[in-house]
């Protein structure tokens, strides 16, 4: 993985290549589906924005690797690469407050979250600038909008909780991981067809998520829960992100096959992250992607035997050690032609490999690992939300963080693959696929 921070006293590196995922996002951009991730985090009492502008920046610093913009060059280099500043560009301001009431200047305003949110969807900080990430105040909401291309939500929220604990003064020590026992090799026949990861499903094409009916909305749209946690049998083999991919998986068959679709083996994303959660945390883009599979046979187990199977599934995946997006991403992006040539073969494979681009992504943050506590006036985070890019073919994702106890559910779609109303129902449908885990959950 290539290094994203600066050691303590090492003289600063004014350019780094772009990484295998930064090259890739940046090949394959389309100004109908922005490339962003969102996090939003609730909180019990209101920031003041001077200081937590002050804080934010001071953040920034402390981690210079976000300090970051695409450096020009002509169309025969061999690499993209970023060009490392000092600060925050002119002109550019990180943290905003969007425009309040007249007659409040403290109130933003019926329905600003709901702009805010939807500026997260479809208005990407640009790369040309330095810092590619924008956060807004909105009375006791933190929005942040991250440029994908340059970084991932892990890392931005790294930054934020250094934020936090200098705006509050309180300590932002990150929780230790849950500890998890080494996974040993593959049992035989774990993965379907081959016994192997890497063509988990077959060279057949995987189900893609069935057209509803999308609206005249923006490029992206969201619907956002909070759900409490599955229970599970003490000393159960699965954990929750098993038992969140169970659900998913079930969703979408069971979406499909109310729409006609016929039965497909399913494929679904899952970012894995290693990175340490200290201040020495690497930023940038640094989860790397597995692909776990499902037939349609599997998904009609029963849920203990389900729940079983995916937990060996996803603890092997996880134990492999291969490039961020896999070899074929690697020799892509390998500086062998110009970026003016890759960018073509980039945006042709990826068409051409449509028919086996996994069915959706569920990306869980898990239990965030810091308490984003802002000290007396602002408080510590109730909630945290965060969403990854639902561009197509996927059309759809799904992503989980747990704050205070609650599971924190964000469904993303493409406007040209659902609708609000589809949103809805997919979140009732993952809601009771979810809870049908559980210890005491029916067999769905």
């Amino acid at each position: 993985m290539t290094a994203l921070h600066r050691p303590s006293g090492a003289p600063p590196a004014t350019r780094v290549p772009f990484s295998t995922v930064d090259e890739v996002t940046r090949h394959c951009l389309t100004p109908r589906e922005p490339e962003t991730v969102h996090i939003e985090v609730h909180l019990p009492g209101r920031p003041d924005p001077a200081r937590l502008r002050t804080a934010f920046t001071e953040a920034l610093r402390r981690h210079p690797r976000i300090l970051m913009r695409e450096a020009p060059g002509p169309w025969y280099r061999r690499r993209y690469e970023w060009e490392l500043t000092d600060g925050p560009d002119p002109g550019t301001e990180p943290v905003t407050v969007p425009p309040a009431d007249p007659g409040d200047p403290a109130d933003p305003g019926p329905g600003a979250l709901e702009r805010a949110r939807r500026r997260a969807l479809t208005e990407a900080p640009p790369l040309t600038a330095s810092p590619p990430v924008r956060l807004e105040i909105v009375d006791r909401v933190l929005v942040l909008t991250v440029n994908h291309t340059a970084l991932d939500g892990p890392a931005c929220l790294r930054v934020l909780a250094t934020a936090a604990e200098l705006y509050g003064g309180r300590r932002n020590t990150p929780q230790a991981p849950p500890a998890r026992p080494p996974a040993g090799p593959a049992p035989r026949g774990l993965f379907p067809d081959t016994g192997g990861p890497r063509l988990a499903t077959g060279l057949a094409p995987v189900a893609r998520v069935a057209r509803g009916t999308p609206g005249a909305g923006p490029a992206n749209g969201l619907l956002t829960a909070a759900l409490d946690v599955p229970g599970r049998p003490r000393g159960a083999p699965y954990t929750v992100n098993d038992q969140l991919m169970v659900a998913t998986a079930r969703t979408i068959a069971r979406w499909n096959h109310d729409r006609g679709g016929p039965a497909r083996p399913l494929r679904i994303t899952m970012p894995v992250d290693d990175r340490r959660r200290g201040m020495d945390m690497p930023i940038g883009n640094g989860t790397r992607l597995v692909e776990v599979p499902f037939t349609p046979a599997e998904l009609c187990l029963p849920t203990p035997e389900l729940l079983r199977l995916t937990a060996a599934r996803t603890r092997a995946l996880k134990a492999l050690r291969r490039p961020q997006l896999g070899r074929g991403a690697a020799l892509l992006t390998a500086p062998v032609l110009p970026v003016g040539l890759r960018a073509p073969l980039a945006r042709a494979a990826r068409r051409a490999l449509a028919p086996w681009t996994s069915t959706t992504l569920l990306s869980n943050i898990g239990r965030v690992p810091y308490p984003l506590d802002f000290g007396e006036g602002a408080g510590a985070a109730t909630a945290v939300w965060f969403s990854a890019p639902a561009r197509m073919p996927r059309g759809l994702t799904v992503t989980t963080a747990g704050t205070g106890g609650r599971l924190h559910l964000a469904l993303r779609w493409s406007a040209e693959l659902l609708g609000p109303d589809d949103g809805a129902h997919l979140r009732e449908m993952f809601t009771r696929y979810l809870d049908a885990t559980g210890p005491a959950g029916p067999r769905p």
